[in-house]
């Protein structure tokens, strides 16, 4: 055959298979088919190196890979919304049953705890070491004016130190409230370099102290409990989502040899557990409403 009549023929079969393979359609097929899981997770749980310590794990006995994006919880939950993640990690319960009820959200399960501490500088300037009351305490950093680094990122740790100020109809706004708009490592280390106070789940606390001149100055509180769930996101809603790998990370993160990992992480280097494993009880054990 004349090279004439080969070349347009192999042009146009290419063409079809280029058009073919860009379909919409085709995208969805592989979206669909796809073992990757993009997790939307607060920065603390990457942040302390506990997802670096669990997803081994997970890829040595799953066909799925997680795509980890460490986020303010607000973030994460937005990106629920959106449809641009798979599943939550999260740790704002309030803000995670209104995603629920805005059906964003589906197959929310109690994964684990642990508290939120107020920390600052070891010389104290506002007083409030050893303060029974989380929401004392915020009150005398105000009256004091002392430094407080804030979150300012609507992540989970943001969300609770809202509610203080709430609670106490305090506006919190002056020259010496910062907002550091990062995550809590990066927040920890400007409370350092400013001498100031701020608000911090334990675990990243105790991950990062020997990189900041910090010290716990409250806890124990009720209020200061830090709860994690895990979230589906609605394949209802959102039909492009990777149901059945959210659905095999949540068991995962049940599973009895998971949480037994999760109750031991942190003991070998703090001396202490950083995570406490919740799986299988009910929210009013917690102290929350279901």
């Amino acid at each position: 055959m004349p090279k004439s009549i080969i070349a347009p023929s192999i042009c146009i079969i290419l063409i079809f298979v280029t058009m073919v393979g860009c379909s919409p359609g085709s995208e969805q097929g592989v979206k669909g088919e796809s073992n990757e899981i993009i997790l939307a997770t607060t920065t603390s749980t990457q942040d302390s190196g506990l997802l670096d310590f669990l997803l081994p794990k997970f890829h040595a006995d799953n066909d799925f890979l997680v795509k980890t994006i460490a986020v303010g919880t607000g973030k994460a939950l937005k990106m629920a919304e959106d449809g641009n993640a798979d599943v939550l990690l999260v740790h704002a319960p309030p803000a995670e049953l209104e995603l629920m009820d805005k059906g964003f959200g589906t197959d929310r399960t109690l994964i684990m705890h642990n508290d939120f501490v107020i920390v600052g500088p070891a010389d104290d300037p506002a007083g409030i070491s050893g303060m029974a009351s989380a929401r004392d305490a915020f009150q005398r950093i105000f009256d004091s004016s002392s430094i407080f680094i804030s979150r300012g990122d609507d992540s989970g740790t943001h969300k609770k130190e809202l509610q203080f100020w709430q609670d106490l109809n305090i506006d919190p706004q002056s020259d010496s409230y910062l907002e550091s708009g990062q995550g809590m490592a990066a927040s920890l280390r400007i409370a350092s370099e400013k001498l100031g106070y701020t608000l911090t789940d334990r675990a990243t606390y105790l991950a990062n102290q020997d990189l900041i001149d910090l010290e716990i100055h409250v806890e124990g509180d009720q209020g200061l409990l830090n709860v994690y769930h895990v979230i589906s996101v609605n394949p209802e809603t959102w039909p492009q989502v990777n149901y059945s790998g959210a659905q095999a990370f949540t068991a995962f993160l049940v599973s009895p040899d998971t949480q037994k990992m999760i109750a031991e992480f942190g003991i070998d280097q703090f001396g202490q557990p950083l995570f406490v494993p919740d799986a299988g009880k009910a929210e009013s054990e917690l102290g929350l409403d279901s």
